[in-house]
């Protein structure tokens, strides 16, 4: 099939370009090059089955595809908030583009949202048919109500025009492609171990999060764009069910490295939820998913591919 991945050139967007050409598809990959890097998907380039546009969806485009993956949008609070008006309009601009290329030329489309739709929950762990506790004036909301509203956009036009639409909500993600100054806990400890300093912890290292390596949400994302079930437009978790706080993430990244790790403490960003936990039975249930790589073998490769970025870039 002739596939349209928009963040084509991102830390996930890059890994599912890789996955796509693998399984035999044609790819177009999307990208405005904001968060996204030519280095990630420079082993792709001059294939006669990959193609990169560099391009802002807040702008139409006009190309003939199957199935297209909406990726696009920075997804760590250091980007996000960097520009909080163009990630609200790259979330809801960029949807209703893709929304309307699927209605136009009859694709199946995936949207990449994520678990921030359940802002600081209140029901643990999260399940898909919880409507969340999101703060619609905080730091954090350009993100989160962005990506809510791209989820209803989806919703509507699946139900007023038919779309074929599947959506993902994602949980922290970590792996190799990850900028050095992405602002994510799993990259930020990383490389910050291996240069030598403290790891900052905000508050005091109890909050949790849902950790699944690249590879494991690679086959998530995968498996839900083909699953064909009548409830296949129904929101789905991508995601760890492990519970894992920020201090129990620096002793398995110790044990990693092989030494104890200092930390410095901060205080706890504004909306930051305090506990995170993906409830995946849907996945399980409907896409026989869940994820193979553990917190630290997934850290053990993560590590290396940050060694080899930091000696190149020295």
């Amino acid at each position: 099939m002739r596939v349209l991945v928009t963040g084509g050139a991102g830390f996930l967007g890059s890994h599912l370009c890789d996955r796509l050409v693998t399984d035999g598809h044609e790819v177009i990959a999307v990208d405005n090059l904001f968060t996204g890097s030519k280095r990630n998907i420079h082993h792709l380039l001059g294939r006669h089955d990959f193609e990169l546009i560099r391009h802002d969806i807040v702008n139409p485009l006009l190309v003939e595809v199957d199935w297209i993956f909406n990726l696009a949008c920075p997804a760590s609070p250091v980007h996000y908030q960097y520009n909080p008006v163009k990630t609200v309009k790259t979330s809801v601009m960029g949807m209703l583009n893709m929304l309307g290329l699927a209605k136009r030329v009859k694709a199946r489309i995936l949207q990449a949202s994520t678990s921030e739709v359940y802002g600081d929950p209140a029901v643990h762990p999260q399940v898909e048919t919880y409507w969340g506790n999101v703060n619609p004036i905080g730091l954090r909301a350009c993100y989160d109500e962005g990506k809510r509203v791209a989820e209803t956009l989806m919703c509507d036009y699946h139900r007023q025009n038919a779309v074929d639409i599947r959506i993902m909500r994602i949980f922290n993600t970590y792996g190799p492609r990850m900028a050095v100054g992405d602002g994510r806990v799993a990259s930020n400890f990383i490389v910050q171990a291996l240069q030598g300093e403290p790891l900052t912890v905000y508050g005091d290292g109890s909050q949790t999060r849902s950790f699944c390596y690249v590879e494991d949400l690679i086959n998530g994302m995968i498996a839900l764009m083909e699953y064909a079930g009548p409830d296949a437009h129904e929101p789905v978790n991508i995601g760890s069910s492990d519970e894992v706080s920020m201090n129990e993430l620096v002793t398995t990244l110790g044990e990693v490295l092989e030494r104890d790790l200092d930390t410095v403490r901060q205080p706890l960003p504004q909306d930051d939820p305090v506990r995170r936990r993906a409830d995946s039975t849907r996945a399980r249930q409907r896409l026989g998913w869940q994820p193979r790589i553990s917190l630290k073998e997934g850290l053990t490769r993560t590590v290396e591919y940050f060694r080899e970025v930091l000696a190149a870039s020295a």
